[in-house]
């Protein structure tokens, strides 16, 4: 199978990264995201108290259209309301801002990948074509477990 995407790492230092969502996978997104060193805003009604010290700026609120604008890297959409996500994404990608929303692949412009870190290397890991996400963490499990062995 040939796949579409292409693997490619950006500079993430003070990025400017929306997150709508505050729960578990907004909180994966927020950890990752935060370990690169970018600059991220999560907005939900509801935050996760895991999330409040790795984001500066914490909006208690539903997302709203508005907030997506030029100036983010990143938009992640991970609420639990689909109108919501499909707006999120709706408008990054009528600015160009490259978005994960994670209910809806094919809303998606990137696939947030597995990151494995480890003796001076970073690697970003996803199925292919995005197809199949626990293949994906298998494989990110095995590739871990290789590079802590090296230590």
């Amino acid at each position: 199978m040939e796949s579409s995407f292409f693997p490619i790492f950006i500079p993430m230092k003070n990025a400017k990264v929306l997150i709508a969502g505050g729960g578990k996978i907004a909180l994966r997104r927020v950890q990752t995201l935060a370990s690169f060193g970018a600059a991220i805003t999560v907005i939900a009604p509801e935050i996760l108290p895991e999330i409040h010290p790795l984001s500066a700026n914490l909006l208690y609120r539903k997302a709203a259209e508005e907030d997506v604008t030029p100036v983010c890297r990143l938009v992640i959409a991970a609420t639990s309301d689909r109108e919501t996500n499909r707006m999120i994404g709706e408008r990054a990608r009528t600015l160009g801002i490259p978005v994960s929303v994670a209910d809806a692949k094919d809303e998606s412009t990137f696939y947030f990948p597995a990151i494995i870190k480890g003796q001076g290397v970073v690697a970003g890991l996803i199925s292919e074509n995005g197809q199949n996400h626990h293949l994906a963490a298998e494989k990110a499990a095995i590739l871990r477990q290789a590079l802590d062995k090296q230590d």
